[in-house]
């Protein structure tokens, strides 16, 4: 058994260097026909604001031609681009990124002047608030109220916990994010909780406890507005995968036993229902630190890693823009590797590489 699981484990590995290439070369290809790189941008900035904003309105095309290089002498473009590192041939510069994302070693952002791993670490704070607190809010409410329903399928109780969290799930988290800054946020009623930002202005100033309450008085409608709409999908999930598990022959044999319908929904049925929720446990944990709601941050004012990336998107940072890629692609790689792996620990029948497949 450890030497298949060792095996697999290389497989995957070795896999995951082509998928790797794969997502870096395609975005790299693309890249090379985005117009309004930062060679482009630069010259805007240095022809002054006035030509840019024509040159901005007017510039549609990509190449040489781009209009943010008209009226720049070669001698100053010569410059920008060597500074860039865009006076070498892509397949040159492609080359480098992989030998220095080998070591890993991101680069360094064109606009920020930081290294793209400070950047990353920076952003940090915000995005595991959001996605820690919306992964164990999703996870503590939607797991119980999802096997309540399945213990009282087509009582009331369901048709209306149903009704609730499909509206919940329909509202759109900017929309509800609006809403609540309108209605609590010191917009047309009350002003209860804050507009912006993870603390006080004050914040050194309060003691531990007043830190802790500060922090999470923040948190309250940006967490509400991003944690509604994970409930309907975990909550559904859960009650289905108990409804089917209560009802296979296992659990009518258990109910002839004599067992009472609490030992056989802890007993029995608990864990096989909880596997397919169990399995992707990793990969909602590690997704919560990166995968940070753009709208939400916008709305709130905080400045986290999906800011981070939109930010780095338009103003073509790409050391930014292929740093991040790299690092989230090899993180998800290896929490599906992790996924499996659990798969395989919860549930003993299932076999490394069974079927010839992976």
């Amino acid at each position: 058994m450890q030497g298949q699981m060792w095996s697999y484990i290389f497989k995957r590995m070795l896999l995951m260097i082509p998928t790797l290439l794969g997502v870096l070369t395609l975005t790299f290809a693309v890249v090379q026909f985005v117009p309004g790189g930062p060679v482009e941008q630069l010259m805007l900035e240095l022809k002054g604001k006035g030509d840019a904003a024509v040159s901005g309105a007017e510039s549609s095309g990509g190449g040489s031609n781009y209009r943010g290089r008209q009226g720049v002498d070669a001698e100053r473009l010569a410059e920008v681009k060597a500074l860039y590192g865009f006076d070498k041939p892509p397949l040159e510069r492609y080359f480098m990124m992989l030998k220095r994302f080998a070591q890993f070693d991101l680069g360094e952002s064109y606009y920020q002047h930081q290294s793209v791993w400070q950047l990353v670490v920076s952003k940090l704070p915000v995005s595991i608030s959001i996605g820690l607190w919306t992964f164990f809010l999703t996870y503590l409410v939607s797991i119980p109220l999802g096997i309540a329903k399945a213990v009282r399928d087509g009582s009331r109780f369901d048709a209306i916990t149903s009704t609730m969290i499909l509206v919940g799930y329909a509202i759109p988290g900017f929309v509800l994010g609006v809403l609540l800054l309108v209605i609590f946020g010191g917009g047309s009623f009350l002003q209860i909780f804050p507009l912006r930002g993870l603390t006080s202005d004050n914040w050194g100033d309060l003691s531990v406890m007043g830190k802790v309450m500060d922090y999470l008085w923040h948190l309250v409608l940006p967490i509400t507005a991003s944690v509604l709409g994970s409930f309907a999908v975990m909550t559904m999930l859960t009650k289905n995968s108990f409804l089917e598990e209560i009802r296979k022959q296992y659990v009518l044999t258990a109910r002839a036993k004599g067992l009472t319908e609490k030992q056989v929904l802890w007993k029995h049925v608990f864990r096989n229902a909880l596997l397919p929720l169990v399995t992707g446990f990793p990969a909602a944990f590690i997704g919560a630190f990166f995968t940070g709601s753009l709208l939400i941050e916008t709305l709130f004012s905080l400045d986290g890693l999906g800011l981070l990336s939109y930010e780095s998107v338009m103003r073509r940072d790409y050391p930014v823009v292929f740093g991040t890629l790299y690092l989230f692609t090899l993180i998800g790689l290896f929490t599906k590797l992790i996924s499996d792996l659990c798969y395989v620990y919860i549930d003993p029948r299932i076999q490394f590489g069974a079927g010839g497949g992976s």
